[in-house]
């Protein structure tokens, strides 16, 4: 069809305009949208995470005996220092035997883990070897497997050898952690550049000086990272030092307070819970101190 005269000399139409304020608007409405909802569920989240923080909090601070009275969720006197001075007192003290034994086993365990997992990791990531794909299958193939599957074997093959209730049936198995090698291995590779490595070579530096003194400077967050995931994993694990510690002298907090709880009246139930109070100060600490480290290693490897 020819154009008419008025048809070709009309402006053309600007869809793009007129639909602008309607777009942007419903653009805006869905930005809006969009942020409630996601800050509605980080705040049920967070809600479901502190309320039972908030819970052994608060029964801690009362008298004693009136931790399960009253208000649950708010404060009824105090008696926190009271409270605390009973948990000592009972069986002559072994509450600080625990926590000693827990910070032992775990800061032991994170840290010598942390160093074979930097070392396992680096060498993965910036060595050519043959069947390298293979070992980081297996490594992650590892990942998936939960530990606690690794329990009984552990502790039929420590009778055999005769490692029961001492205090490397506990760290020999504590000390391996496949996701530490992995995260480090993500990390190496996408923060460490070959150039570097290259370089310390260059001025005559052998590979294991390169590794310390280059490497592991640059994957400091990935190793407080691991570090931290190392050391609250031990601390919380149960069913390993249970069922390869029977001398309640090494048994670490965590078994000790189930042990109380399941005293059948012996030890008083508030009492379990300040012990329970007390036994999550020291993974608070660490994280206070150590999250600026902690955020950057989470990151790790999620940009090239």
């Amino acid at each position: 069809m020819t154009p008419t005269l008025a048809s070709a000399t009309r402006p053309p139409r600007n869809d793009r305009a007129s639909d602008a304020p309607g777009r942007g608007r419903a653009q805006r409405d869905t930005t809006l949208g969009s942020r409630i909802g996601v800050m509605s569920v980080l705040v049920l989240a967070t809600i479901y995470f502190l309320l039972p923080i908030w819970w052994l909090i608060v029964a801690s601070t009362k008298p004693a005996g009136r931790q399960f009275s009253g208000n649950g969720l708010w404060f009824e006197g105090f008696g926190l220092f009271e409270n605390i001075a009973l948990v000592f007192e009972v069986n002559d003290g072994v509450f600080g035997q625990w926590m000693l034994n827990s910070v032992f086993y775990a800061g032991t365990s994170a840290l010598i883990g942390t160093v074979i997992s930097a070392m396992a990791g680096y060498a993965i990531a910036k060595y050519e070897f043959r069947g390298r794909g293979v070992v980081f299958g297996i490594i992650l193939a590892a990942v998936l497997i939960p530990k606690i599957m690794f329990t009984l074997p552990l502790f039929l093959m420590f009778n055999q050898v005769g490692l029961l209730n001492t205090p490397i049936a506990m760290l020999l198995p504590s000390i391996v952690s496949p996701f530490g090698v992995y995260l480090a291995r993500v990390f190496a590779a996408q923060s460490v550049p070959d150039e570097l490595i290259e370089a310390g070579r260059l001025d005559g530096a052998g590979e294991f000086r390169v590794f310390r003194s280059v490497s592991m400077r640059i994957m400091a967050p990935a190793l407080v990272t691991i570090f931290l995931f190392q050391f609250v994993e031990v601390w919380n694990n149960y069913l390993l030092p249970a069922m390869v510690l029977n001398d309640t002298s090494l048994q670490p907090v965590v078994v000790g307070l189930v042990g109380w709880s399941g005293s059948n009246g012996v030890v008083p139930a508030g009492t379990v819970v300040v012990g329970a109070f007390l036994s999550v100060i020291p993974l608070l600490i660490a994280f206070l101190f150590l999250q600026r480290f902690w955020r950057a290693g989470l990151t790790a490897g999620a940009i090239k």
